[in-house]
């Protein structure tokens, strides 16, 4: 199961397209059987969880919280975890790539969800951002 949730109001989210894109991308990944949910928040709520949860003072694009404890050990769970978006800072972002707003997400989705999978760019010498880009061409975004 895919699910969506918005938890703002400034940007409108189509959750069908949404939901389709993501089908698609657990299929590049492997993970076509397992559950996510992404939710849309504004960037004082994203500074909240991440002051929470990484200790650290500003609003960010996109956190990820996994729902198992170890990389890869979730291929057999049913629920991979959850991806929050800013849509505050995917719009700004999305203005300066000179993106859409939909693309902007679809590639925020996308990093996510290779961190609920156990990647980790801050370690894996560049491993996760060749996969990113890969990905991002089958994708078209």
């Amino acid at each position: 199961m895919i699910d969506i949730i918005n938890r703002q109001r400034a940007r409108k989210i189509s959750a069908k397209p949404l939901r389709e894109f993501v089908a698609r991308l657990l299929q590049l990944v492997e993970r076509e059987l397992q559950d996510v949910s992404i939710a849309f928040v504004t960037d004082p709520a994203i500074k909240k969880l991440n002051r929470q949860f990484r200790g650290t003072d500003y609003a960010t694009d996109v956190l990820s919280f996994p729902s198992h404890a170890e990389p890869f050990e979730s291929q057999n769970e049913t629920t991979l975890g959850e991806i929050v978006i800013s849509v505050d800072r995917a719009a700004a972002q999305a203005k300066e790539n000179g993106l859409s707003f939909s693309n902007e997400v679809e590639q925020l989705i996308l990093h996510g969800l290779l961190h609920l999978c156990g990647y980790d760019h801050e370690t894996d010498h560049g491993e996760m951002n060749r996969l990113e880009l890969k990905l991002r061409k089958k994708l078209g975004i």
